[in-house]
């Protein structure tokens, strides 16, 4: 391979559509995956990169994606980025079936990729001395909060998952981050968690002094697989200023005190 290759899940809108972004600005061939045929071809006009339209939760649809790289002729990062939450509701009173596909896509997904991807980055590894595996998880899956625990236990374990997997590549030339994000700001992330109640959705960020957005995130992952290869960003937490910790949300212009 004479240019590298990152495959992104979750890239039709929002942090993934931002990274495929990011990447083929700075040169990189991306193949672009998502379960929305139409964002993926609009996304694939805009910026050159390859397109898939795939389910992460399928294991069909995640061959395809291992199939797709390799006749593309390899990848040497896989951001697992597919995702998302899904209601807001106590332990007792959520919805199983929010819990089942929150952990479907976050977590058993994300192994999926994984799994059918590990080949085709050992390849790359081996040719180039070093491939890269991103997942981006969520502060939620370090710190608990009142009625997010379907997104939390789904964000935990992802973050388990990630951190298992690092200590058995040890001694592979594969690197494993994982993004954790706080606050974003996304078109979709909150409207689709609150099921398309727009006024709830915008009362998560009301009065935030600039959430992140989308390309923070973005800037963040293709930062980490830009380093020299020997260099891990192991575990990046990224938030907006006005987050100081999940508790800790300032709804007020920040400035400096007298």
């Amino acid at each position: 391979m004479s240019t590298r290759r990152a495959v992104v899940t979750g890239a039709s809108s929002g942090i993934g559509a931002a990274t495929v972004r990011l990447f083929r600005d700075h040169g990189w061939e991306v193949l672009a995956v998502a379960r929305r045929q139409e964002r993926l071809a609009a996304l694939a006009a805009e910026t050159g990169a390859d397109v898939l339209r795939a389910d992460v939760t399928v294991p069909s649809d995640v061959q395809a994606v291992a199939d797709r790289a390799r006749a593309l002729g390899g990848a040497d990062v896989l951001v697992n980025n597919a995702g998302g939450a899904l209601g807001s509701a106590s332990v007792e009173d959520a919805s199983v079936d929010d819990w089942r596909a929150m952990f479907e896509t976050n977590v058993i997904g994300t192994k999926q990729m994984i799994a059918a991807m590990l080949p085709v980055l050992r390849t790359a590894a081996r040719g180039r001395g070093g491939a890269d595996i991103v997942t981006v998880t969520s502060t939620a899956g370090h710190v608990a909060y009142e009625n997010g625990g379907g997104y939390n236990a789904a964000k935990f374990a992802e973050h388990a998952l990630v951190a298992a997997l690092r200590l058995e590549l040890a001694g592979e030339p594969i690197r494993v981050v994982e993004i954790a994000p706080g606050l974003v700001r996304t078109g979709e992330f909150a409207l689709v968690r609150f099921g398309g109640d727009q006024e709830k959705a915008d009362a998560v960020y009301e009065g935030v002094d600039e959430p992140l957005v989308a390309d923070d995130v973005a800037a963040a992952i293709v930062h980490a697989v830009e380093l020299p290869a020997h260099v891990n960003l192991d575990l990046v937490t990224i938030r907006p200023v006005a987050q100081a910790a999940q508790h800790k949300l300032v709804r007020r212009p920040l400035q400096p005190r007298d």
